[in-house]
Parts: C-alpha cells; sequence; structure tokens
C-alpha cells in the first residue's frame, strides 16, 4: 500500500511560524537570565558552555555595577560559611559608616556584593586573602594568602593563552579589573591558643593574615573593623582551637618617608661617599707616580667643571702628608692583599687559619637555621631536627664561639710575651708611660676593629627600619629601635653587660667579650712584667671564680640545656663575659706555657697521633654532648661548664702542636694555603651573615618549611652571597684601617723608655 505524503494546507503555516518564534525567544530570555546572575551552568549546556567561554575572551570584560549598585546586596547560601571562615569577608560584614569612611564603607560593601555574585574580581580578592592553613597545632601562624594574587586584582595577568583549546575557567580571573584600587596589607594578631606547641622562642604566638583590601580604607580603620570581628567571636577557628584572638597592629607594607630622615642612612651616605673619595684619590695618585711628569694643565678634552675638580685632586694629593697616609685606601693593593696566598713562615701558626674559616662558617651554617625559625610554619618540627643526633653540629654551633675567644687569648699573650723590645719598654717605664703605652695598643685595636663595626651597626639599623615596614613579617627583633636607643653601648664595646633582648646587633656580644678580655689581658700582661707572681695568682683565682660563678648563675636560675631555656638566660649565660672568659683563660696559658715555660712534650710518634686524634674526638664529643638536653640543673650546668673546659683544651692542643710544627693528616687540612683567604674575610663573615640571612629571610612572601635538603641549598646561597659581601666590606671599611694602623706603628715603632 502505497503511502503519500499530503502537504499541510497554507493557513497552518503562520501557526507553526509564530510557535517557534515564541519558543526561541522563551530560550534566549532563560539564557540571558543564567548569564545574568553568573550561575554555573548545567552539565547538558557544557559544551556550549566552553564555547561562550572561548568567544569571551575576544569580549570586553563585562561592566562592573557602579557603587550605588551595592546597596542592593545579594543573598546567598555561602554567606553565613562565609563570614565564619573567611576575615576578608567579616570584614565586610562588620563595617558601617560610624567605624569607617563612608567611601571605605562603600567599596568594602561592594567587595562584599561581588564575592556573593561572584565576580571575578572579587572572587580574586577572596582568594588572595588569607585564610586559616592546615599545621597550627606546630606553629602556622602564616596565614598570608597571595600578595601577587592581589596585585593581580589591579592589572590583567600578563599570560597568553591559545584560542585553540577549550577551558572551563572563567575568563575574567584574568581579564577582569577591581573597579577601585587594592592593595595588600598584614595584621598580626595575638593569640592564646592551647592548641599550639609554645616554644617560648620570642614571636611564635603572633598570627599574620594578609588581606587584600580597597586603598580607600586606612590601615586604622581596618584595625578597628578587625578588633570588631575578633570581639564578635565570628571565626570558626577561634571555636574550635580556642585561638582567642587580639590585634596588635596592622601594616600597609609600605616604605615610610622617615626611612631617608635617619641618622644611620645619613652616616651611612657620608661613610661611602669619603670611602669613594678616598679610593678615587689613592687610584689618582698610584697613576700620578706612573706618569712622567707633567704640567699642571688639564687635558683638552675635559669640559671645564670636570677639569676644576681633577686641579682641586691634584692639588690636594701634592700634600705630602696626605700622600703618606691615602694608599690605605689603594683598592688593587688592598684586593691583592684579599687574595694573597703564600708559603707559611717558621714563626706562624698555620693552623689558626683553618681554624678561624671552618669556624666562621659553620657559625653561619647555624644562623641560617635560627634566622630561619622566625620564617619558618613548621616551627616544632624544625625544633625536633635540631635535637636529632645527626644535625647537634649545627644547633651545638654556637659552642664553635670558644674557638675565637681561645685563639684570642693564645695570641694576646704569645705576640706580648715574643715582643722583647716591647717588654723591656714596660720594664723600664713609668706607670704614666706604661698608661701611654696601652692606650696606644688599645686604640689600635679599636682602629682595627671599629670602622667596619660601627658601618655593620649603621647598616643593621637601617636594614631593619626598612624591612620593619615592608616585611610581611613580624619583626620580633627590632634592632632598629634598639640601636637607634643603645648605640652608645656598641660604640663602648659594653653592650653583654645589658639583657641581650635589648642589644643592637644582639651577635656582636662576643665582638664586646673580645675587647673587654683584651683590656682586661694586657693589663694583667703589664702587670706580669713587673709582678710575675702576683699575676699568676690573680689568673688562677679568675680561672676558679669564672667556675664558681658559671655554677652559681646556673643553679641560681635553673638552667637547662633546651632551647627555651637557653635562650631566656641568655644575659646571665651565653653573653656574660664572667661565663664566657674561660676558653680565653686557657688559651693564654698555654701560650705562657710555650713561651715562659717552654714546655716541650716528648712523646713518640704513635702516642703523639694517638694524641692529636684525641684532641679531634674531644672536640666532637663536646658538640654532641647535648643530644640528650633534659637533664638536671645540676647536670646541666656541669655539662655546660666542663664541656665547655675540655673543648677549649682541645683547641689548645690543636694551637700548640701547629706551633710546634707537628700534626697529622687532619690538621695539615686545616694548615692548608687556601685557608689564608678566608681567615682575612672570618671577621666580616662573622659580623654580615646573621645581617644578609635575616634581611633574605624577611623580604619573601611565603612562610618557608624546615626541610634539611632545601636548607643545605639554601645555605650555599648564603655561603656565596655572604663571601660577595664580605669582600666588598673589607675591601672598604676593613682593610684600609689595618693599613693604616700597620702604618702608624711603623713611624713609632720604637716605643718611648724612660
Amino acid at each position: 500500500m502505497e503511502i503519500r505524503r499530503t502537504p499541510l494546507p497554507w493557513t497552518i503555516m503562520p501557526w507553526m511560524l509564530l510557535m517557534l518564534l515564541s519558543g526561541l525567544r522563551f530560550n534566549c530570555g532563560v539564557l540571558a537570565k543564567g548569564v545574568g546572575s553568573n550561575q554555573t551552568a548545567e552539565p547538558q549546556n557544557w559544551p556550549h558552555y566552553q564555547s561562550h567561554l572561548n568567544e569571551s575572551l575576544e569580549e570586553e570584560p563585562p561592566a562592573v555595577e557602579s557603587p550605588a549598585d551595592t546597596l542592593d546586596m545579594v543573598s546567598s547560601p555561602h554567606e553565613k560559611h562565609l563570614t565564619r571562615t573567611s576575615v576578608i569577608f567579616g570584614l565586610t560584614k562588620v563595617s558601617n559608616e560610624s567605624s569607617v569612611s563612608q567611601k571605605c564603607h562603600a567599596q568594602l560593601r561592594q567587595v562584599q556584593r561581588g564575592i556573593l555574585s561572584k565576580q571575578p574580581w572579587a572572587m580574586k580578592v577572596l582568594d588572595a586573602s588569607g585564610t586559616k592553613p592546615s599545621g597550627f597545632v606546630y606553629g602556622q601562624n602564616y596565614w598570608f594568602g597571595s600578595r601577587e594574587a592581589c596585585r593581580g586584582v589591579q592589572r590583567p595577568v600578563g599570560i597568553t593563552l591559545s584560542k585553540n583549546f577549550d577551558r572551563v575557567m572563567h575568563y575574567g580571573i584574568i581579564t577582569e579589573k577591581a573597579p577601585f584600587d587594592m592593595d595588600y596589607r598584614v595584621i598580626y594578631l595575638r593569640h592564646s591558643s592551647p592548641w599550639q606547641v609554645e616554644i617560648k622562642l620570642m614571636s611564635e604566638q603572633i598570627i599574620h593574615i594578609g588581606l587584600c583590601l580597597p586603598s580607600a580604607c586606612s590601615s586604622e580603620e581596618i584595625k578597628i573593623l578587625a578588633q570588631d570581628y575578633v570581639a564578635g567571636g565570628m571565626s570558626t577557628e577561634n571555636e574550635i582551637f580556642d585561638i582567642r584572638p587580639e590585634v596588635v597592629y596592622m601594616k600597609d607594607l609600605q616604605l615610610r618617608e622617615v626611612f631617608f630622615e635617619r641618622p644611620s642612612f645619613r652616616l651611612l651616605v657620608a661613610c661611602v661617599l669619603a670611602t669613594g673619595a678616598l679610593m678615587l684619590c689613592a687610584q689618582q695618585l698610584t697613576a700620578s707616580k706612573k706618569m712622567a711628569p707633567s704640567s699642571n694643565e688639564p687635558e683638552p678634552g675635559l669640559a671645564p667643571a670636570e677639569s676644576e675638580l681633577w686641579r682641586a685632586l691634584h692639588t690636594v694629593l701634592q700634600w705630602e702628608k696626605f700622600q703618606k697616609f691615602i694608599p690605605c685606601w689603594d683598592v688593587p693593593g688592598n684586593w691583592a692583599k684579599i687574595f694573597s696566598v703564600r708559603e707559611n713562615g717558621p714563626q706562624e701558626i698555620p693552623l689558626m687559619n683553618g681554624l678561624r674559616s671552618v669556624c666562621a662558617i659553620w657559625i653561619m651554617v647555624f644562623h641560617v637555621v635560627w634566622f630561619m625559625y622566625f620564617t619558618v610554619h613548621n616551627k616544632t618540627v624544625l625544633i625536633s631536627y635540631a635535637e636529632q643526633a645527626f644535625f647537634q653540629y649545627v644547633s651545638s654551633a654556637p659552642l664553635l664561639v670558644d674557638v675565637f675567644f681561645t685563639i684570642s687569648g693564645f695570641l694576646q699573650t704569645y705576640n706580648f710575651l715574643r715582643n722583647s723590645q716591647q717588654l723591656e719598654a714596660v720594664r723600664q717605664n713609668s706607670l704614666g708611660q706604661n698608661a701611654k703605652l696601652f692606650g696606644k695598643l688599645l686604640f689600635h685595636r679599636y682602629l682595627r676593629l671599629g670602622p667596619l663595626y660601627l658601618v655593620v651597626m649603621a647598616t643593621v639599623d637601617l636594614t631593619y627600619a626598612y624591612i620593619g615596614d615592608v616585611s610581611v613579617y613580624h619583626i620580633n627583633e627590632r634592632f632598629d629601635e634598639m640601636c637607634s636607643s643603645h648605640w652608645w653601648r656598641n660604640l663602648l664595646f659594653i653592650q653583654n653587660f645589658f639583657d641581650h633582648r635589648d642589644m643592637c646587633a644582639n651577635w656582636s656580644w662576643s665582638l664586646a667579650c673580645e675587647m673587654q678580655f683584651f683590656i682586661l689581658a694586657n693589663a694583667l700582661l703589664f702587670l706580669y712584667v713587673k709582678y710575675p707572681k702576683v699575676v699568676k695568682s690573680l689568673v688562677a683565682s679568675a680561672f676558679v671564680a669564672t667556675i664558681a660563678w658559671s655554677y652559681s648563675i646556673g643553679l641560681s636560675i635553673k638552667f637547662q640545656l633546651s632551647f627555651d631555656s637557653a635562650f631566656a638566660t641568655g644575659t646571665e649565660i651565653y653573653t656574660s663575659p664572667f661565663v664566657r672568659v674561660l676558653p680565653y683563660i686557657l688559651g693564654a696559658a698555654t701560650a705562657w706555657l710555650l713561651l715562659e715555660k717552654r714546655i716541650q712534650l716528648e712523646l713518640t710518634e704513635p702516642r703523639e697521633r694517638f694524641c692529636w686524634h684525641l684532641a679531634l674526638v674531644v672536640f666532637f664529643a663536646c658538640i654532641y654532648s647535648t643530644v640528650k638536653r633534659d637533664l638536671g640543673y645540676l647536670m646541666s650546668i656541669t655539662l655546660f661548664v666542663f664541656g665547655r673546659f675540655f673543648f677549649s683544651l682541645s683547641v689548645c692542643w690543636m694551637i700548640a702542636g701547629s706551633a710546634g710544627g707537628r700534626g697529622v693528616w687532619w690538621s695539615r687540612l686545616l694548615e692548608a694555603k687556601g685557608f689564608q683567604h678566608v681567615s682575612r674575610l672570618s671577621y666580616a663573615i662573622y659580623l654580615l651573615n646573621p645581617l644578609i640571612i635575616a634581611l633574605f629571610y624577611s623580604l619573601t612572601n611565603a612562610s618557608t618549611h624546615a626541610d634539611p635538603f632545601m636548607l643545605c641549598v639554601v645555605t650555599c646561597g648564603f655561603a656565596v652571597i655572604v663571601y660577595l659581601a664580605s669582600i666588598l666590606f673589607s675591601l672598604a671599611f676593613e682593610l684600609p684601617f689595618s693599613n693604616l694602623s700597620s702604618l702608624l706603628l711603623k713611624r713609632s715603632s720604637k716605643p718611648k723608655s724612660a
């Protein structure tokens, strides 16, 4: 049977067309409504949604609603959750015109509306602001969010994406900008949660929260809103972890203009300009000596102002006294001195170069870990590493300061007793003449150590003022404030007599001890020349007294070897000259025995090798002796005192053996000529490494993670930076004054005698 297709009557066609148009109109209305409300597309429409996103790459970003539109707030099922979990959203909720300016309030409300309606720029604001991450129990107090993401709210992200691929993302997160200026700031809260390990090392209870905020809101206004937010108990974390936060302060991370008005800034600029001028004069003087004598006329190619400058410089260089001192700043000559390596002389003790170099780098490694503590978000894990046996060589590195004290005590006594001309002068001089000679020795000591030290101190003040303004971290040790108030203590080398928390550049405590021991040792050596028995009794008494003092202080303050206890008792134990003088006395006694008593141990070669290896075993045994730190008060102070005693004795054996030309394979390594170069830089390395490490850590925008492997990589990087900076500072502020001191001593090589 054939089926025939009968055409529809023409009168039905207009009705079908009308129905089709009505259906299309209805679908377009639904689609427009869905896009306008920024709702997520349904799965069945996903291919069409992907196509729409690809096309939107070519279109202009959607217009952002005006502030007037923000009066009608958008409701969202996530509003309550956001209020309790997001600090930035919580601030927009507590904002009102009575606590902030009208403009700030309007923009905060617009941020709130943008987040609830899921506008791309507002979602970036929400994402850039910090919330609580995991790891709070072990010390994660850095809720920074993303500083870079907050910058992306202000300008499109500079990346190029191909149009050949379908993407599910909102392209507005790349192209759309906030309708007003935003900036990144950090607010600091002090918590008192019982659910975080409390180590008691300064500022571990400060929570850092990064916020992407409208620039129209001042930091003081945001601080007021934050106080209202935490007082209202809106945070979920506050309920779960009993955080009980208290707003401390807020940073806008902008450098204040007062930075350039600091005295340290002016001092550093003056030092750099003066040093540069002296180096230029030294270079010009060297060049003029190499050239044939010529007229005073400037070269024809010079401009009038430039020719006047060179004529004035030439006139200054004609001054005879100036010509004698200006070569001290000769850059090529000082560069050659820093890098010169020569054969060790018979009167030298080459092992000291190796000890200085190794210990300076070793202490720098400790400082890398120490300053990392203030930026690491798993502090408890870092401390647990430090207590493991394998990492004792790092955590016990402060003991190595005694190596420098032992070397200083030895050299001070050794050089004084070997100078027969000076001994005779002291023996014949009157009290006034000896006081004058004593003052001259002290002046030259200050001239060699002081300039670099004072420049570094000014740099510390300026650097900490800078990071105090721009660093995202709470800087607990505000050395800029300490240096401004207590600079005179460092100038007089007496800062270690005060609380270690109030020191400017607190790592310089050992330099103050060195200067105090130098003055005391010189006074005793002057007295020894005329009254040797009296001095022997005084030194023996000082030896017994420092041990008794250490015991009495340790027991009275209940000293323990744990890190929190060691930090809390730093003033009484760690930086006290009365406690730290022990290795200096042992070093001085070793030099006296070698020169005055002429003690020479006659040992067979096997026994001598055994003594050398025993000294090395004792050296490392003392370093690893604190592997068990939960000891009683008496045991702790005993281990501290006698551990340092035997440690210093092992160093004394190494120095005395090297002075006699003896040694074993590992001591020959320490006597290598290459250590001469590093030893010349050891003073600059000692002063600069904490400053450089603290600066680089403070300028990071994200907290660090305590990981041994990455720590090795970071340490190598810091070693290179510190080494290069030490060359620069030594070249400019140490070697010139060392040269000047040597020059002045040569001019008055014969001390005045009675």
